[in-house]
């Protein structure tokens, strides 16, 4: 790949190209790497950049111009760190829920290494009874919802208190909005705002502040299939001022992106309407003179996406089981995420494989739906739930070693390869990234179908296998590691004359990772 026109850019330019990375976006402006050492013009590889390590000393980078997070972080010794967004988060509702203790929850990723949530901005919320989930964070109690527009003097709010106007803003609102950004910050999160969301039932329309009955303004008088379109102005004025109400008051945040609207393929939305929110965000921020990555979700398991949106960055997809959405949609040189997962049952193992399955398959981001976080267990404790998904400390653990297993790697000159894996004995699920005749981080699991009944059925332990890989001829160390606790089974050293060869395993419990590099 050439890079010179890049790096001759007098300004801010910026390209993805998955030759050099299957998830980078590649920019180019001039830029300090060290402390004393200037550099004329940086090829930065990044989505985004995140300083990984806490026990380096560093110093923040003001936001480029550009449409990517930016919230680059120079160490003492003058490295920028790349790293990658893995999380298992809650639902949704750590700002809307004055009962949810964010510090507490945020506390609880980092110290798993975890730098992801997704939250909701308020106006959407769900009721208790919605979808069988314990102690929902998206369903405040009465009197517990905190929203972006004020209460106004007139009683008659869906579940208690008075009713909303909204053309006023809650300062409250916006204060626990800005800590919950400067927290996540503090702590190396990144935070996806999403900013809407459909009305899968009437119960939620009803509980909504744009629905008429909720609001002293008269606006949201219409079906809840119609919210999300351009058929309303009054409530289409709405929703676009607090889009540029929202990227004003965040407008200095590096750890932030903002999400259009959760699984639009529901209620109603139309693309239309989705684009003129992206471009209510770009409008907005082109006259403050900061740009922010802007995502959309796109389907459940899988779809291509056709004639994107050109100033969308992400495309963010749920339930990828198996994370096939990542390599047909891999010419869209774009970032792919999983941002919600569940509905397989509860066990560790299945989202474990999953998270592993779709990053190694050349995904960008993933987010575990945590159903242990709660209001009332901001920790993450809870044991006992009868949610539709999984979610434990012993699953955070699992994802923080994923985490920490792709930052082992150069990983911005890898790429997915389905060739280094020749085969397996007994026949095992894989997925790899490569560096070719450099690196190789290899994911070999049992196969799990997408909803066992039993999980337990199709779990294998204390089990030997062998795999056949397929390598240039080279000597290389290769690692045996255990994706649950991180540790390495077994060492070797491997000098290979080149093309496949045979190579029997440590005792395994259901998955294990290998780390291969070139000596």
């Amino acid at each position: 790949m050439t890079i010179a026109a890049l790096a001759r850019c007098a300004r801010i330019r910026w390209r993805v190209d998955r030759r050099e990375w299957f998830r980078s976006l590649i920019v180019a402006f001039p830029r300090e790497l060290s402390r004393n050492q200037p550099c004329d013009a940086s090829i930065l590889h990044c989505f985004p950049y995140w300083d990984c390590s806490a026990a380096f000393p560093c110093r923040r980078r003001p936001i480029h111009q550009s449409p990517f997070i930016q919230r680059t972080l120079t160490t003492s010794y003058g490295a920028i760190v790349p790293t990658v967004l893995i999380t298992s988060g809650e639902h949704y509702g750590a700002v809307l829920n004055l009962d949810f203790d964010y510090g507490t929850y945020l506390e609880e990723l980092q110290r798993h290494g975890l730098n992801h949530t997704r939250t909701f901005s308020g106006a959407y919320r769900e009721v208790p009874s919605s979808f069988g989930i314990t102690d929902n964070p998206l369903a405040p109690k009465p009197m517990r919802y905190a929203c972006p527009w004020a209460r106004s003097d007139e009683p008659g709010y869906y579940d208690g208190g008075n009713k909303f106007d909204l053309t006023k803003w809650d300062p409250h609102f916006f204060r626990r909005l800005h800590d919950f950004l400067r927290q996540a910050q503090e702590r190396g999160v990144v935070v996806e705002l999403n900013l809407f969301c459909p009305f899968y039932k009437e119960e939620l329309w009803e509980a909504c502040p744009m629905n008429a009955r909720n609001n002293v303004n008269g606006v949201g008088d219409c079906p809840r299939t119609e919210v999300y379109t351009l058929k309303h102005p009054s409530l289409l004025e709405v929703q676009t001022a607090l889009v540029e109400k929202l990227v004003t008051e965040l407008r200095d945040y590096d750890n932030l992106y903002y999400e259009v609207c959760n699984e639009p393929y529901f209620g109603g939305v139309t693309v239309e309407w989705q684009h003129h929110i992206v471009d209510t965000i770009v409008d907005v921020e082109t006259r403050l003179g900061v740009r922010h990555l802007i995502s959309m979700n796109i389907a459940n398991g899988r779809a291509k996406v056709e004639a994107p949106h050109p100033e969308v960055s992400i495309f963010n997809f749920h339930y990828c089981v198996p994370p096939d959405v990542v390599a047909m949609n891999y010419d869209l040189n774009r970032p792919i995420g999983e941002n919600e997962t569940g509905f397989r049952g509860r066990a560790d193992v299945l989202y474990r494989t999953e998270a592993w399955d779709f990053m190694l398959a050349g995904g960008a981001l993933f987010n575990n739906l945590d159903y242990s976080f709660t209001p009332a267990h901001p920790d993450g404790s809870l044991r006992q739930y009868d949610s539709p998904g999984g979610g434990s400390v012993e699953l955070r653990q699992q994802l923080g070693v994923l985490k920490r297993f792709l930052e082992s790697f150069d990983f911005l000159k890898m790429r997915p390869d389905s060739t280094v894996v020749h085969s397996t004995s007994p026949k095992l699920t894989s997925y790899a990234l490569s560096q070719p005749g450099v690196a190789y981080a290899i994911y070999l699991h049992v196969p799990l179908p997408h909803k066992p009944e039993r999980v337990e059925d199709h779990l294998q332990a204390n089990r030997k296998v062998t795999v056949k890989l397929d390598l240039p001829a080279g000597d290389y160390r290769l690692q045996w590691i255990d994706p649950v606790t991180g540790r390495t089974r077994q060492e070797e050293k491997l000098q290979h004359p080149g093309g496949p060869r045979e190579l029997p395993s440590p005792p395994i419990d259901n998955d294990v990772a290998i780390a291969i590099r070139r000596l």
